[in-house]
């Protein structure tokens, strides 16, 4: 019998794949916080699929999101991403990429860690929802609207509500699997 899964993974294997695997797992290390922020931010106003499926061009163009490496990014890599054919090539999306580990290298010396500051909006665990039906699923909330305001406070760009709710689902800030979804009570394990 097949596993009943989230609807909106259904669409190819690639989409099932980083549900079955990633989507929903409480993240904490820093910098696979950092590419979620990041790709969810290219995200915006386009399929999820869309950025999966660029995902591994993504790491190689972004020096496999090393804030560091990106934080010191020139005019001229700027200008070798916007001709980059496997990513993205949206200019003001990849200027965000730059400011974005800037301050996300900030926010580490400040809290000790990306994590430490990234998760006190859920007080350190994950919020457990229990949709029954994708429609329920909210697109932003309250708690997403305080991150997106405290990033825009330290200088993020790309950082709306929907785009920090979308962040939350992925890093497993929240659990926005469906109750019916087998990945619901094993992301609650983890």
């Amino acid at each position: 019998m097949d596993k009943i899964r989230c609807k909106w993974c259904l669409g190819s294997d690639l989409e099932m794949k980083y549900h079955d695997t990633e989507w929903g797992v409480p993240l904490h290390d820093d910098n696979k916080l950092f590419e979620f922020m990041i790709l969810d931010a290219f995200q915006a106003g386009l399929s999820w699929k869309t950025v999966l499926m660029k995902r591994e061009n993504f790491r190689k163009a972004f020096d496999n999101f090393d804030a560091v490496r990106i934080a010191s990014y020139d005019g001229k890599k700027l200008e070798s991403l916007l001709q980059d054919p496997g990513i993205i090539r949206n200019k003001l999306k990849i200027e965000s990429t730059i400011i974005n580990a800037e301050r996300f290298l900030k926010v580490k010396s400040e809290h000790g860690s990306f994590d430490n500051f990234i998760w006190q909006f859920t007080g350190g665990k994950p919020i457990i929802n229990s949709w029954t039906d994708p429609k329920q699923v909210p697109a932003d909330t309250r708690l997403s609207e305080l991150m997106s305001k405290a990033l825009r406070e330290k200088g993020f760009k790309f950082v709306g509500s929907t785009i920090c709710y979308a962040f939350m689902q992925a890093a497993g800030m929240v659990n926005d699997h469906t109750s019916d979804c087998f990945r619901y009570l094993e992301v609650q394990k983890l």
